[in-house]
This record gives C-alpha cells, sequence and structure tokens, in this order.
C-alpha cells in the first residue's frame, strides 16, 4: 500500500495572490512511513521545533522583528522568544485601538510564525534546505504535482476548476503508477491523504466517488482505495512534506528560485528517463525544466 500525501500552494482565483496554483502529492510506501516520520522528528528537535508544524511559506518570510533587536543573533533561543514577545505584545496592543484591521492581520501572521520567532531568517531558511534534503533522499517516494499558470487556463475549455483539474491529475498520475507497479499475483493500492481545507473537502470527496465509478478523463481507478483523508496539516508532518514540495515548485515557476526545486524535483515520477509525475501547465514556449523534462 502506498500513502499519497496532498497540499497546494498559490491561490486558484484568478488573478488571486499568485500567477500559479500547484497541488503536489508525495507518495511513499506504507512500510516506510514510520522512517520517513522519524527523520522529520530529528530535524524539527535538532531546531527546536519539536510538536510544531514546519510550514514553508510562513518560516521562509522575514520577521521585521529580527532587525530591531540589538544583537539578536547572539541570544540564546530563550530570549529571542521572549525579545520578540515584547515587541508583538506592544504592536497588538498599539493596533488595537487605532487600527482594528491591521490589528486582526497582524495577530494571524503573530499566530502562524510564533513558533519560530527564536530562529533567525538564515536558520529557516536552513531548516527549509535541511528539510529538502531529506526529502531528496527518500529513493521510495514519488513526487506527483500539477502546475497550472492560471493566465493560461480556461476553465470553461476545460470544463472544471483550477482545483479540480489539478486533482484529477494527480488522481490519474497516481494511478497509473500504481497500476505499473502491481504484478499479476500482487496488486499495490493507493490512499489520498489530503490537507484538511474545508472549502474543498466536499467537493474532491464528490469527484473521487465519480471518479471511482467512471474513472479520469485519462484513467479507470481501479487501485486507489476510499475518498480522499482529510487531516491536519499541523498533527501530520508527510502533510508538510507536500508542503514544502508544492511551495519549491510554484517559487521556482514564478520566481526562479531553484535550490529546494532541484531537492524535490529529483522526486519526480520518471517513466523512461521521462518526468510523468509532474506537469506544468502553461503555453507551449515555455522552457522551464518542468517542461524540458516532461517532454
Amino acid at each position: 500500500m502506498h500513502l499519497c500525501y496532498l497540499d497546494e500552494s498559490g491561490t486558484p482565483q484568478s488573478p488571486g495572490t499568485s500567477s500559479h496554483y500547484v497541488l503536489a502529492g508525495i507518495a511513499i510506501p506504507v512500510d516506510k512511513w514510520k522512517e520517513s516520520d522519524k527523520k522529520i522528528l530529528q530535524l524539527k528537535q535538532a531546531w527546536q521545533i519539536k510538536g510544531e508544524e514546519i510550514h514553508t511559506a510562513w518560516m521562509m518570510r522575514r520577521y521585521s522583528e529580527e532587525s530591531k533587536i540589538p544583537g539578536f543573533n547572539a541570544m540564546p533561543y530563550d530570549d529571542r522568544r521572549e525579545e520578540v514577545r515584547k515587541i508583538r505584545t506592544r504592536e497588538l496592543l498599539r493596533l488595537q485601538g487605532t487600527n482594528p484591521k491591521q490589528y486582526h492581520k497582524s495577530k494571524k501572521n503573530f499566530r502562524k510564525t510564533e513558533a519560530y520567532v527564536h530562529l533567525t531568517h538564515a536558520e529557516r531558511k536552513a531548516v527549509i534546505g535541511d528539510f529538502a534534503k531529506i526529502i531528496s533522499e527518500w529513493d521510495y517516494a514519488r513526487l506527483f504535482a500539477e502546475c497550472i499558470d492560471k493566465i493560461h487556463f480556461n476553465p470553461t475549455l476545460a470544463r472544471l476548476s483550477v482545483e479540480e483539474q489539478a486533482f484529477e491529475q494527480i488522481v490519474s498520475r497516481f494511478e497509473h503508477y500504481l497500476q505499473i507497479i502491481s504484478v499479476s499475483n500482487h496488486k499495490n493500492v493507493g490512499l489520498l491523504i489530503h490537507d484538511n481545507n474545508q472549502t474543498v473537502a466536499k467537493n474532491l470527496t464528490e469527484l473521487m466517488v465519480k471518479f471511482h465509478t467512471q474513472g479520469t478523463f485519462w484513467t479507470s481507478v481501479e487501485n486507489i482505495i476510499e475518498t480522499p483523508l482529510f487531516v491536519d496539516s499541523q498533527l501530520t508532518c508527510m502533510v508538510q512534506v507536500a508542503d514544502l514540495c508544492s511551495y519549491a515548485l510554484r517559487r521556482y515557476l514564478e520566481n526562479d528560485e531553484k535550490d529546494l526545486f532541484h531537492l524535490i524535483f529529483s522526486r519526480a515520477d520518471r517513466k523512461d528517463g521521462r518526468v510523468v509525475g509532474v506537469r506544468h501547465f502553461s503555453g507551449n514556449t515555455c522552457n522551464c525544466e518542468i517542461c524540458e523534462a516532461h517532454r
């Protein structure tokens, strides 16, 4: 049995806040789950974020407090946390009476980044780099992803939303992979595990029920079992892996950031040397590494 963990990066709305929407799935054999999870837990413990979510986008941001605290880099972790807490508390008290809208926005930002404030920006980048390196070494893992350039996507022509097309593509490629690695006397089955997104859970569940009865546009679904399980990414390390993969793919396509991309792209599903697990839905003239490897 194989578990395929899914998460997205970018907004599906057009134009939204990103030019691309990426849905990524990282599939591992079930007997490799404990080994994989252990590696991530060791990484978290080393950087004193044990029990916390590695949310790549929030960790890769710059936190203004770091530059406001003299000698921040030389401080012990506990002192860094305390100094950041003081600044953020003062800021929330200031905004509460003067700018309620900014107050709620800042409160959310502080909550999302609270677990990482003891690390410098360079250290947070190192955490993510180490995380991506761990994934790159999983020769048993397969990466599936649909990267949609929303400029070139026509929902009327596709008769699907951006999210639905991405999901159908992942299901089709994961199903094909399971069929290929199955042998006559042993059928490999797979289960999809998605970050708990209430806005899409019902839709994707209904879509998967349809795929089980009618197949996708590309294949019948014989090896994927059940509808997707939706789990809290804060509690499930492997969904955090999918989060990093989708982030790295989108940042490469939008900003040409290659370090994380090259590490995780090494795990893309391939057949006869050609990348079949990851696709960039874009114009015909795209010469990115994904399109070149997919042709």
